[in-house]
């Protein structure tokens, strides 16, 4: 079986799977009750938390799936992008195990770990496929043609990715972290049409949600206390049609461009309800496996080159993408 390791941030996690794709454990720990009170994720706290979690998660992912280490044939871990120093813990670990046991390590990048979660039994997806890939730290509609080779970039954000549009929205709304959860919830209470932010319209199939955070930001400026308590729900629900609308708009043309019908969505944005409504005929990551887990990263590897014995002991982590 695979053991996956995944550090990136904010989420401890440890997974394990069959080769043929089957979850037989996916332990998350996260820390956002954590970073709350500073209405984001502190890179220094995130790492020495991963340092408490990461050896009792990868204990719980064992106990879960009733098997020990000598079950383990191959060690998945993420290596970027992400918080430098929260991904060397979860590399640190990973070498150690795989070390210990004398098995290979597959280094996998984080993103590609999103798109592998639909790889995954009972419910996988068959490439080729467009796929939109929102979540905190990154915005990418990417051309999916098989499993294992490298996705084809169609469009990114220019600034701020979605996710984290929801959450410097949230924080604007009062409505505390993480934001896109936050948002969601108090949008179906509101009217969407109240309010008509601004959707950008950028060259190609790239994404900008400055405009709109710039914008959310100068009407709630102009209300008065009082009258932004009772207008909150519309504005979220405002807020959060037209960052929807402009990730299935570029996601359409996109789809369009490249003459496919097939749409998949990840990411810790792939959660939201209104943006799963609006593409009913999208395959969906399933709810557990949107947001950061390690059965993504065991799902990753076994497409990834794995790196013998002990090859992988020099392997670094990197932060952002090249």
């Amino acid at each position: 079986m695979i053991l996956g390791v995944e550090t990136s941030c904010d989420e401890t996690a440890a997974a394990l799977i069959t080769p043929e794709g089957e979850v037989l454990a996916n332990v998350v720990s996260s820390q956002a009750d954590l970073h709350a009170r500073y209405g984001g994720v502190v890179p220094e706290v995130a790492s020495r938390r991963h340092l408490e979690l990461v050896l009792p998660v990868i204990r719980d992912a064992l106990d879960s799936a009733s098997a020990t280490l000598d079950d383990v044939e191959l060690v998945g871990v993420t290596t970027g992008p992400g918080l430098i120093g929260a991904l060397l813990v979860g590399l640190a670990a990973a070498k150690a195990i795989a070390w210990s046991r004398r098995i290979p390590l597959a280094a996998v990048d984080h993103l590609r770990g999103h798109v592998a979660s639909l790889f995954l039994e009972p419910d996988a997806v068959e490439p080729p496929f467009l796929c939109l890939l929102a979540s905190g730290g990154h915005t990418l509609l990417l051309d999916v043609r098989d499993r294992g080779g490298r996705p084809r970039v169609l469009g990114s954000t220019l600034d701020d990715a979605a996710g984290e549009a929801f959450d410097k929205g949230a924080r604007l709304l009062g409505l505390g972290y993480p934001g896109g959860a936050a948002i969601d919830r108090i949008a179906r209470e509101g009217d969407p049409s109240a309010y008509d932010f601004p959707v950008a319209r950028v060259p190609g199939f790239d994404f900008s949600f400055s405009g709109v955070k710039t914008a959310l930001l100068y009407t709630v400026r102009g209300l008065a206390p009082d009258e932004l308590e009772r207008r909150r729900a519309d504005l979220a629900a405002s807020y959060q049609r037209a960052i929807v609308r402009a990730l299935v708009e570029r996601t359409q043309a996109a789809a369009a461009e490249i003459g496919t019908e097939r749409i998949a969505v990840v990411g810790g944005v792939a959660a939201n309800t209104e943006l799963r409504a609006t593409l009913p005929g999208a395959a969906l990551a399933p709810l557990p496996l949107c947001t950061d887990n390690a059965a993504m990263i065991a799902s990753a590897a076994r497409f990834a080159d794995p790196i013998s014995y002990p090859g992988y002991l020099g392997l670094d982590a990197y932060a952002s993408l090249a």
